[in-house]
This record gives structure tokens, sequence and C-alpha cells, in this order.
């Protein structure tokens, strides 16, 4: 396979580990992405990781049930942690190297990241798990993989969800709603769709940083993105 992406920053979903069981991890998911990474791994092409912590505690939702603010981002960060080890289990138990780095110095849960550090084990051919957000309060993870995409030199922020691309509306909701092949930031603004937080789309803009919405829950997809086959749905300058 020849790809057309050297770097990668992979944002996937917290809620998609749960799969069906709606909150926790659910094995059969986590071992099928940990496959999937393994082959696009394998074939040359470096991994950085971030993953969101929803299917354990989402800051906002503890926010609306009384939970301070920071108090509650704070355990949504520690969510993202716990999922990220899983991850680098399962990458384990495919015998492939993956190191997990976390916005806070949490040693020795994980290695305390550093842009460097963190270039030099994907040089290495590791999968560097990047965990903990910004280590900021109201910053979603979604910030947090722009920001670490656009610190380590990725190609292309790739997020996987659970659609197959960006939609005019929401295509759970309306049948009618029509997918994008590709669509500037701009235009995400001025429609008003929701690809990631305004803060992470201005980042991954200003930086020249494009993103490719793809459905990640079907096996091989990601092998298809990686070397260029258009699916999914580009957003870039």
């Amino acid at each position: 396979m020849k790809n057309k992406y050297k770097r990668i920053l992979l944002k996937l979903s917290g809620e998609s580990l749960a799969a069906g069981q709606g909150h926790g991890i659910d094995t059969q998911r986590l071992a099928s992405y940990a496959s999937q990474i393994k082959r696009i791994s394998d074939s040359g092409c470096q991994v950085a990781i971030v993953i969101g912590g929803g299917n354990i505690f989402r800051g906002l939702q503890g926010t609306s049930k009384g939970f301070d603010r920071v108090r509650g981002d704070q355990m949504g960060m520690l969510a993202t942690v716990i999922n990220s080890l899983a991850l680098c289990s399962a990458l384990e138990a495919e015998s492939k190297a993956a190191k997990v780095f976390t916005a806070i110095n949490m040693f020795p849960i994980g290695e305390h990241y550093s842009k460097w550090k963190a270039i030099e084990a994907l040089k290495k051919g590791e999968i560097a798990i990047l965990s903990g957000g910004t280590g900021n309060p109201f910053f979603t993870t979604d910030t947090g993989a722009a920001l670490r995409g656009v610190e380590v030199e990725a190609d292309v922020m790739l997020k996987g969800t659970r659609v197959d691309g960006v939609y005019t509306a929401d295509p759970e909701k309306d049948p009618d709603a029509v997918k994008f092949n590709d669509i500037t930031f701009d235009e995400v603004y001025r429609r008003g769709l929701k690809v990631m937080d305004l803060t992470a789309t201005a980042l991954c803009k200003e930086n020249n940083l494009p993103i490719i919405v793809f459905d990640m829950d079907t096996p091989g997809n990601l092998e298809k993105v990686i070397s260029g086959e258009e699916i999914g749905t580009l957003v870039h300058n």
C-alpha cells in the first residue's frame, strides 16, 4: 500500500469505544481499532492519536448536574487517559509499540507530553497516544487534537466518527441531508456545520491542517484514507 500521508493525527471519539454498550469500553471495538491502526503503522505511516473520554465522563454533562466546570473538565481529562491506556494495551496485544503521553504530569501512568518526545516516538515507528486534552479546562478534545496535530507537524487530522463525512444536516435526523466530498473551513463557518468546535476548526484553518472526517467503525476505511482513496469529507483552506 502506497501512503498519501507520512504522519497523521487520528482523532477518535470516546463514545465510539463504547460501541453498542453506550458507555464503558467495548473490547471488540477496541481490538478492531488497534488492528486497523497497526496495519497503517506497519505500512510506514507515523500515527499520533487523541481519543475523547465521553464514554466515561464528559465535563459539560457534569456541569449540567451541578459539578464545578473546572473539576468536571479535569474528570473528563482523566477519562481520556483511561481510554488511552486501554488503546495502548490493545496495540501492545497486537505486538505494536505504543506510548501514552499525558498533558499533565502523571508519571508513571504516562510520559509527560512534549512535542519533541512525541515526534521522537513517531520517528521510531511507535504509536504516540496523546491524552489529557490540552491539560486545561474549557477546551474540548477536538481542540486538543487540533493543537497536537499542529504541534507534531501532522500532514492531516483524521477525525474518525460513526458518520461517513460532513453533511448539510445531521444525516441520522434528516433523510434529505447531502454529503460534501470536500468543503472549505470558511464554508463550514458560514453554514454553521458542526465538524468540530469553533476553537478546533480555527486552529486547523490558521495552521493549514486539513481534516478528513470519515467512518472509522467500518474496518478498512482507515487504510483507504491513508492510501488517498476519496472517502469521507476533506475540510481544507
